[in-house]
């Protein structure tokens, strides 16, 4: 069963090789990984270029933002399943892409995730928050419960069948995929409770105006979607962010 793994980059040579290398020494045989560059011209392409000939698809051209360019991975992708590994971000442990595609294909499901540590992005044995999910219950999302979507891998049909991510959100489209295949169309899910991700901190989210505007963007994913979102919403997805602060995985990875 292939799985396609899509790392998209915009001028992070920083931190880009760690990712590349982390796809590349999963234990997974099967695994189309396809890089996809927003023009970059920090010596980010000069780095995926090492390596070329262990990617299956270099895409390097401007885009129309993050979302876009998920989508062109995603779209050019053939694998069964399918997962985003961002330029910042690494897998967990070796095995981990192997982890998922069983997990996926012994419980026949569509899709599954799981928990997701940041830690600093130099120095990445140091964590700083650990977002440990748990199982998914129906009406979570409106209740400020938000899936660790670097931690998703999902089977090309569910996105063939309900679409790919809205890239009219700048901000919030990871979410409004997850509330659209989860939440609305009740797609088969379950979370393999284990680190899958190392996330570096930082990001536009995190910033004051784009909290804003994240959470501007949350409402109109739930009109969009035509579900309930509880006043409730905004007051527990913080609690829970703070709570991060203060778990830490059984054992550091």
């Amino acid at each position: 069963m292939m799985l396609s793994i899509i790392t998209v980059c915009f001028n992070i040579a920083e931190t880009i090789e760690d990712t590349i290398k982390s796809v590349l020494s999963q234990d997974y045989k099967d695994i189309e990984y396809i890089v996809v560059d927003g023009g970059s011209t920090d010596g980010t392409l000069d780095i995926i270029n090492r390596y070329k000939y262990k990617i299956a698809k270099v895409i390097s051209e401007p885009d129309n933002g993050i979302y876009h360019a998920m989508n062109k991975g995603l779209r050019s992708s053939t694998g069964d399943i399918l997962a985003i590994l961002n330029g910042d971000d690494v897998y967990a442990e070796k095995t981990t892409v192997s982890q998922m595609a069983e997990f996926i294909q012994h419980n026949g499901l569509d899709a599954a995730y799981g928990d997701l540590i940041y830690v600093d992005r130099r120095d990445t044995g140091r964590v700083k928050r650990f977002w440990q999910p748990g199982r998914y219950k129906q009406g979570a999302f409106s209740h400020g419960w938000v899936i660790p979507h670097p931690t998703f891998f999902c089977r090309k049909g569910i996105f063939e069948r309900f679409g790919y991510f809205n890239d009219t959100l700048q901000i919030a489209a990871d979410f409004e995929l997850m509330l659209r295949l989860v939440e609305k169309h009740q797609i088969k899910i379950d979370y393999l409770p284990k680190v899958i991700v190392k996330m570096g901190t930082g990001g536009k989210a995190n910033v004051l105006r784009g909290m804003i505007q994240g959470n501007r963007e949350i409402v109109r994913s739930f009109r969009l979607n035509g579900l309930h979102l509880s006043p409730w919403f905004f007051v527990r997805k913080p609690i829970t962010k703070i709570s991060q602060l203060f778990r830490r995985p059984s054992r550091i990875l």
